[in-house]
């Protein structure tokens, strides 16, 4: 995914939160807490994102940006952010 498109990046993170969350109904709105997320839900879902995405990222912005369109637009506007390696 480059350059990371951050619609296309939120309904992954959507459908990860729906996986992870057992909760097929999950929207880009739905917030992480109020369905039922806990850390170790948290853990998988950044774990998913490090993998498809080939960067750190924190779990602290779970806790932050709860929905997934947040956490979309704040990891596409970090990973923008980051230096390139050549």
């Amino acid at each position: 995914m480059n350059p990371i498109d951050t619609a296309e990046l939120t309904g992954l993170i959507t459908g990860y939160y729906r996986e992870t969350l057992g909760d097929d109904t999950l929207d880009a709105a739905s917030d992480f807490f109020e369905a039922g997320g806990d850390s170790l839900a948290a853990f998988q879902i950044v774990a998913r994102l490090q993998e498809l995405l080939d960067a750190e990222i924190a779990v602290a912005l779970v806790f932050t940006y709860p929905s997934p369109a947040e956490l979309a637009q704040v990891v596409v506007d970090d990973l923008s952010l980051a230096p390139t390696s050549a």
